[in-house]
């Protein structure tokens, strides 16, 4: 029997960190990003509504392949069930750091900066 292999990938977004559940997720074709295909969001009732939830729902719904920046994945986890995916504040507390969003400083030709 083949198993469904679940993972939770949590990376930061426009000042946000997202946690998004998928059952894909590879190394992808484009280098320095991570592929996530086949975005999983939880069946609840339509009593029980998430609204982070459902905003991710709208945010991903037309989406087949979403291409996440390797720098701005914070982690990725093979799980066994499936939890809320959901949208938090990044900015407030924690301990979580970005890596620099640039390799170079403004304004140097890195071709330029051996002389």
């Amino acid at each position: 029997m083949k198993t469904k292999h679940l993972y939770k990938v949590v990376f930061h977004n426009e000042g946000k960190i997202y946690e998004i559940y998928a059952r894909q997720v590879n190394q992808g074709g484009l280098y320095g990003f991570v592929e996530v295909t086949d975005i999983v969001f939880g069946e609840k009732s339509a009593v029980v509504v998430d609204p982070s939830e459902e905003r991710l729902k709208a945010e991903f719904s037309d989406v087949r392949r979403s291409y996440i920046p390797l720098h701005a994945v914070i982690r990725i986890d093979e799980v066994d069930k499936q939890g809320t995916a959901k949208i938090s504040d990044g900015e407030k507390g924690g301990n979580i750091a970005r890596f620099p969003t640039s390799l170079y400083a403004p304004g140097r030709n890195p071709d330029t900066s051996r002389e």
